[in-house]
């Protein structure tokens, strides 16, 4: 062979050369909900660390990454069921590759309602009550570190342009208990606009929301179109039918309803930081999606019935309506609501669902 063909033949294995070692430099995800496929994530806010189960290491610069995608259990804080969950969606969307996908965990230990067990140095957050991880509560370790600090430092981790330069979009969804810390964390966030990465915020089936003033939803809030309470239970409306959303009336016996984290009163942790008008605005401005399960309308699966959580509707799925309505049309949001008709209180069905993989990953 001439010299010129030797040539010829190198300048054509160089895009061949180059591909497979792009191909080798791109890691694999991690794909098994075992401690390979975990990590740690710290806060100069206080002492203690958050465990997060990731397809992808938060520090590794990885340029095929485009999406992130947060996935928050519900009250078993059974993170690893979570990150299977969201996996089992990435790989639906066939977007393993190039999506990263996040399930935390925010372990709980009082030694008596929740005893998970706490590695060295991990944050323990509190179980129950108005200042539980769900409501952005402070850790039982650090008064100063809450459950919505650690996440800002999540996000902010994703945004690193030196780690992740061509992320394009996080997605931070959550089921039953992780659809309430979802929900009050899309109105609290204090990084959302300093990111520099559009964040959407996916709410799933969770018992209660944080309201934002003192009315409550009435029989009129849902449409009669829509099966959103327990078969039998659908009364016909009253001749007059009151306003959709009304001073609650049994505010005198209920007298915690507008606490937060059901309301904005009485507020601690996170969210103490900020006036009610900000959260209100924030909450507005912010692209927020409730996904709603068909079959969600029975008291079962952690459901709360006490009277805060009453005064929002009498099933999820009737108060997940309820709220998209109530956020939209007494304080301007835009916000959306994606029914998903075979699903319950379920979180797998729920985000494997044809209507969460179209929100969570969207085709271009």
């Amino acid at each position: 062979m001439t010299n010129p063909m030797r040539w010829l033949r190198c300048l054509a294995c160089i895009p061949l050369a180059a591909a497979a070692q792009a191909q080798a430099q791109t890691p694999a995800p991690c794909t098994t909900a075992t401690p390979a496929c975990t990590e740690w994530v710290t806060s100069p806010s206080g002492p203690g660390r958050l465990l997060v189960y990731r397809s992808h290491a938060l520090t590794r610069p990885n340029a095929a990454i485009t999406r992130a995608f947060i996935l928050v259990h519900g009250a078993g804080r059974d993170a690893h069921n979570y990150y299977r969950h969201a996996l089992a969606a990435a790989f639906l969307a066939g977007t393993l590759e190039n999506a990263i996908v996040i399930s935390p965990r925010f372990a709980s230990n009082d030694g008596r309602n929740c005893q998970d067990s706490l590695a060295p140095g991990e944050a323990n957050w509190g179980c129950g009550g108005p200042g539980r991880w769900t409501a952005g509560g402070a850790s039982s370790g650090g008064a100063s570190l809450t459950s919505f600090d650690i996440t800002d430092d999540l996000l902010r981790a994703l945004a690193r342009k030196d780690v992740f330069p061509n992320l394009s979009a996080i997605v931070i969804g959550g089921h039953s208990a992780g659809g309430q810390f979802t929900q009050r964390y899309a109105m609290a966030s204090q990084v959302h606009e300093k990111l520099g990465v559009p964040v959407t915020y996916i709410v799933s089936n969770p018992s209660s929301y944080a309201y934002l003033d003192s009315l409550r939803p009435s029989v009129s809030a849902v449409p009669r179109t829509v099966a959103a309470l327990p078969p039998g239970y659908q009364l016909p409306l009253p001749a007059n039918p009151p306003p959709p959303f009304t001073r609650y009336n049994d505010a005198n016996s209920c007298t915690t309803y507008d606490n937060w984290p059901s309301g904005l009163k009485k507020r601690t942790g996170y969210s103490a930081r900020l006036t009610d008008d900000q959260l209100r605005k924030q909450f507005a401005s912010r692209p927020v999606i409730y996904l709603l399960g068909g079959y969600d309308i029975l008291p079962l699966f952690g459901f709360d019935g006490s009277c805060p959580a009453m005064a929002q509707g009498p099933t999820r799925m009737a108060r997940g309506l309820a709220y998209h309505r109530y956020a939209n049309e007494r304080h301007g949001a835009t916000h959306q609501a994606a029914p998903v008709p075979s699903c319950g209180h379920n979180g797998r069905c729920m985000f494997t669902s044809e209507e969460a993989l179209a929100v969570v990953f969207p085709k271009r």
